[in-house]
C-alpha cells in the first residue's frame, strides 16, 4: 500500500504496483528496497505486497510500512510426493485469491522477487493482461522464474550469462537491491565495535547464516568455542538465527567467559555489523552476496546444500572464479572452516586481494534502476 501521508495524484495518473514474493530475508529485503525506490521516484505510488501466509514477509513488510495480503501457498514436497495433493489445492486457492486481489487493486505492473507467492501472483497477473517484471537474484534461475519469464516484459538479473535461462532481449543487468540503510547509515568501525561490546584494534569476524540461521555454521562455531577462547586477538560477532539461539547460548555458557565473542539471534543493525567486520562467514544467498560486493567485504562462503538446483554453490563459484571470495563446502565446514577463517583474517595480503576483487563486482543503485523499469512499464500501460 501507499504510506498514508503520500496518498495523492501525480500528474493526474494513478500508479498502482503489486510486489510479490518472500519466504526469507533474501527475497524480502530486495522487495522492500524496490518499493522504497519506487516511492522516492513517484511519491504518489500505491504499492501492495502479496506474500505467503505464515511466512516472515507477513511481519517484515508491515514493519517497513506497507500493506501485504497473504496467499495460502506452500512449496512442493520433493521427498514425499503423496503430500503434494494438499499443495496443489493450496496452489489453486492461491491463484483464485490472486485473481481477486488483482481485480480489486487494478495494478499497472506486477513485480516478482522470488518465493512461493510470486508464482501464482505473476502467472495470474500475466493472464489478466498486467505487465510483469521478475527479479532473478541468483546465478542459476529457479523453476518458477523460468516459467514466469515466458510472459514477463523485463527480467532483472545480477549475474552474467543468464541468457541460458531467459530470452536475451528481456534481460537487464541491474544487480540485487540491498538494504538501503547499509550504505546510508554506516558507522565508523570503532563505533560499530563498541555497539557489540568489542574492542577497537582487534580483527573481527562476522558470522551470519541468513535470516533463519544455518545449522552447519552454528554447529561449526559451537564445536570451535575452545578455539575462539584461545584466539583472544580475534573477535567474533555471531548471528545464530532464532531457532538455534537457545542451544548456542547454552553451549557458550558452558564454555565459560568469552569476552571476544558476541552472540545474538538476529542483528537488527547490519550496517554496524558490516562496519565492525574484517571478514564475514556466510551462506551464499544472492542478496547477501550483493551486500558483500557493495560494501567490499572479504567473505568465506559456505553454500547451503538444501536449496533448489544447488543455486547457492553456483552463486559462490561465480565469485570464487574471480578470486573474490573463499569457498568452504558445507560437508567440510566443521573440520576446516575455523582454520580457514583464522588464517584469512590474519593475512593482510589475502584480505586486500579479496576486498579489491569483490569490489569490482558491485552493482550500485540496483533498487533505483529496477524501480525505473517498473515505472516505465506502468506508464506504458497507462
Amino acid at each position: 500500500m501507499l504510506r498514508k501521508d503520500r496518498r495523492k495524484q501525480y500528474d493526474g495518473k494513478e500508479l498502482r504496483i503489486i510486489i510479490s514474493g518472500g519466504g526469507t530475508g533474501g527475497h524480502i529485503f530486495p522487495a522492500v528496497s524496490i518499493a522504497n525506490a519506487i516511492i522516492e521516484l513517484r511519491p504518489d505510488a500505491e504499492i501492495l505486497f502479496v506474500g505467503a501466509e505464515g511466512r516472515m514477509e507477513m511481519q517484515r513488510v508491515p514493519d517497513a510500512g506497507y500493506r501485504i495480503i497473504g496467499l495460502p501457498i506452500a512449496g512442493f514436497d520433493r521427498k514425499h510426493l503423496w503430500r503434494n495433493v494438499s499443495v496443489l489445492i493450496k496452489l489453486m486457492r492461491s491463484q483464485w485469491k490472486a485473481r481477486k486481489v488483482i481485480k480489486n487493486f487494478r495494478p499497472q505492473v506486477a513485480v516478482g522477487v522470488g518465493g512461493y507467492a510470486s508464482g501464482p501472483t505473476l502467472k495470474t497477473a500475466g493472464m489478466m493482461g498486467v505487465p510483469t517484471l521478475i527479479q532473478e537474484q541468483n546465478s542459476y534461475a529457479g523453476v518458477t522464474n523460468k516459467l514466469l519469464a515466458q510472459k514477463a516484459r523485463k527480467i532483472c538479473v545480477a549475474y552474467d550469462g543468464m541468457e541460458k535461462f531467459f530470452p536475451a532481449d528481456k534481460i537487464i543487468m541491474t544487480g540485487n537491491p540491498v538494504r538501503q540503510n547499509l550504505t546510508k547509515d554506516m558507522p565508523s568501525k570503532e563505533e560499530a565495535l563498541r555497539s557489540f561490546h568489542l574492542q577497537p584494534g582487534k580483527k573481527t569476524i562476522l558470522i551470519v547464516g541468513g535470516s533463519l540461521g544455518a545449522r552447519t555454521i552454528n554447529n561449526t562455531l559451537t564445536a570451535s568455542l575452545a578455539t575462539i577462547k584461545e584466539n583472544t586477538d580475534v573477535q567474533f560477532i555471531w548471528q545464530t538465527g532464532k531457532y538455534y539461539y537457545p542451544q548456542v547460548t547454552e553451549a557458550v555458557k558452558a564454555a565459560g567467559a568469552l569476552p571476544n565473542l558476541y552472540v545474538t539471534d538476529f542483528i537488527k543493525d547490519m550496517a554496524a555489523a558490516y562496519a565492525a567486520a574484517d571478514l564475514v562467514i556466510s551462506r551464499a544467498g544472492a542478496g547477501s552476496i550483493s551486500e558483500f560486493c557493495l560494501l567490499h567485504k572479504p567473505v568465506i562462503l559456505v553454500p547451503s546444500p538444501n536449496v533448489a538446483e544447488d543455486h547457492q554453490t553456483k552463486n559462490a563459484l561465480a565469485l570464487v572464479n574471480k578470486q573474490a571470495a573463499i569457498y568452504v563446502k558445507d560437508s567440510e565446514a566443521e573440520t576446516t572452516l575455523m582454520d580457514v577463517a583464522l588464517s584469512t583474517v590474519n593475512d593482510e595480503q589475502k584480505l586486500k586481494e579479496l576486498t579489491e576483487n569483490i569490489a569490482k563486482l558491485a552493482l550500485p543503485d540496483s533498487a533505483r534502476i529496477i524501480a525505473q523499469e517498473v515505472i516505465k512499464l506502468a506508464e506504458a500501460k497507462n
